[in-house]
C-alpha cells in the first residue's frame, strides 16, 4: 500500500462516494475538509488524518487507516477507515428521515392526498401549540 493517496481517489476507493467525479466535485465545492481545512481533489492524504465530508444534512467524519487509490470490496472497508462521526449527526439524519415529507425534493411533483394529510397532521399542532380540546374549554367559560 502507498504512504499517500489523492483525496478524491481515496474517497472513491473507500466507497464514500459512488464515483470519483462526485468525490472531486465535493472537494471543489468545499464539502470535504481534512483536519478542518478545505482541500482540492489533488490533495495527498496520509494515514491518521481525519476527513470530514458534508452530505447534507449530516457531516460524516472518518479517520484514515490506509491510503488506497484502487477500489476494494465492501468487506475490506473496516481496514481502510474508522468512522468517527459524532452521534448527534446520526440523530439529525434520523430526524430528517422522519420528517422527510416536509421538505420535498425538487421535481417530485405535488404531494398526493395521503402525503398532504400526513403533512397537515405533522405541521398543524406545531404551528398553533394547542389541541382541539383546549378550544372547547375556552368557549365553555364565556
Amino acid at each position: 500500500m502507498a504512504d499517500t493517496a489523492r483525496i478524491d481517489k481515496w474517497l472513491w476507493a473507500a466507497r464514500i462516494f459512488k464515483t470519483r467525479s462526485l468525490a472531486a466535485d465535493a472537494c471543489k465545492n468545499s464539502r470535504v475538509t481534512i483536519n478542518g481545512v478545505n482541500v482540492k481533489p489533488s490533495h495527498m492524504v496520509k494515514a491518521g488524518e481525519t476527513v470530514s465530508v458534508k452530505k447534507p444534512p449530516v457531516i460524516y467524519s472518518f479517520r484514515i487507516l490506509q491510503c488506497i487509490e484502487q477500489r476494494v470490496g465492501a468487506k475490506l472497508i473496516p481496514n481502510i477507515y474508522e468512522n468517527v462521526t459524532d452521534p448527534k449527526q446520526y440523530e439529525i439524519l434520523e430526524m430528517s428521515r422522519i420528517s422527510g415529507f416536509v421538505d420535498r425534493a425538487r421535481g417530485t411533483g405535488r404531494p398526493t392526498k395521503k402525503e398532504r394529510r400526513s403533512l397537515d397532521a405533522f405541521i398543524d399542532p406545531a404551528l398553533f401549540g394547542f389541541d382541539d380540546d383546549d378550544d372547547n374549554e375556552d368557549y365553555d367559560n364565556y
